[in-house]
């Protein structure tokens, strides 16, 4: 199906004039783990970006790093590189006897806006330390030194922590990995379909108590704003609805997952981030979940000579 004949997930409204859409493929399941509803093609594979982090956070458990709590979350993060995010990540790193200067992923900005420009009024610089991937990848190479593995390869393919990292996307999503790739990061990446995905998290939440998924799951769900941040609907969901799993990845992708089974995962198709909120909202609720907090996640106002003059809004 070529991204024409994608639905349309949502769908741009201005003074009532609908101006574009937001199309893409998205699946939810039900408590048993089958397909409720289904639009597009999740059975095909895509880069499940940030999303992957809860596998690669348990195949730094599986390398033999006992890490809890905070720092566990922060492994499967996609952080704002808020103060407490910075401190973690570096306090991570210290415990391994390393420093920041060992991350071997570009320099950036903080995820988050307000950080972001907080940062630059202050006269901050772009670092490797603000990039949202930093706590992974402090976590990959505290694993490789309690190893004896390479700290200047641990982004090679091939290198044991990465091994490890796709065994557990595949042995998670049921299916093997397709297309290998490279993320923002610089990290290795590969593809799996939205159901894999949403199955995936939705065995995260089932695990049995103290296995390495249950782990990573506890830890995100305890501490969710060393997954995300504290201006980000992660954050805001997993504290509001209980028992949930959420995570977001680049280029749009989302999935979600309840503690009683139903699960789902979208990507919008040409990766507008304007989009995932009410797409989410909108899934969220098809999945019978009925809490304020969606009304926060949904908010796409768009804006007109300083008014808001219309929404992004689900358009299913």
């Amino acid at each position: 199906m070529s991204q024409s004949a994608l639905p349309a997930l949502a769908e741009v409204i201005r003074s009532g004039f609908t101006e574009g859409r937001h199309r893409g493929s998205l699946v939810l399941l039900d408590a048993d783990g089958a397909v409720e509803h289904a639009l597009g093609t999740p059975e095909l594979p895509v880069y499940p970006r940030s999303t992957a982090k809860p596998f690669q956070a348990v195949a730094t458990l599986r390398a033999g790093l006992d890490l809890r709590g905070e720092q566990l979350a922060l492994a499967a993060s996609s952080h704002s590189a808020e103060p407490f995010h910075r401190a973690a990540v570096r306090r991570l790193l210290a415990d391994a006897g390393l420093t920041e200067a060992a991350l071997r992923l570009p320099a950036d900005l903080p995820l988050d806006e307000v950080e972001a420009e907080e940062l630059l009024r202050s006269g901050g610089e772009r670092a490797p330390i603000l990039m949202d991937c930093s706590g992974k990848h402090a976590a990959w190479l505290a694993a490789s030194a309690a190893n004896g593995w390479s700290l200047e390869t641990y982004l090679d393919p091939g290198h044991p922590i990465q091994l490890l990292a796709r065994a557990a996307l595949e042995e998670a999503v049921g299916e093997p990995t397709a297309h290998p790739g490279t993320d923002g990061c610089g990290a290795p990446l590969h593809a799996v379909s939205l159901t894999g995905l949403a199955r995936a998290y939705r065995g995260l939440l089932l695990a049995a108590p103290g296995t390495e998924q249950r782990r990573v799951a506890d830890a995100m769900r305890a501490h969710p704003e060393y997954v995300a941040g504290t201006r980000r609907a992660d954050t805001w969901l997993m504290r509001a609805v209980p028992g949930a799993l959420s995570k977001m990845g680049a280029e749009a992708v989302q999935v979600v997952a309840l503690p009683d089974g139903r699960a789902l995962a979208f990507k919008i198709e040409d990766g507008a981030e304007r989009a995932r909120g009410p797409v989410l909202a909108a899934a969220l609720r098809r999945l019978g979940v009925q809490d304020p907090v969606l009304e926060r996640i949904a908010a796409a106002p768009l804006h007109g000579g300083g008014s808001v003059v219309g929404e992004v809004r689900a358009a299913f």
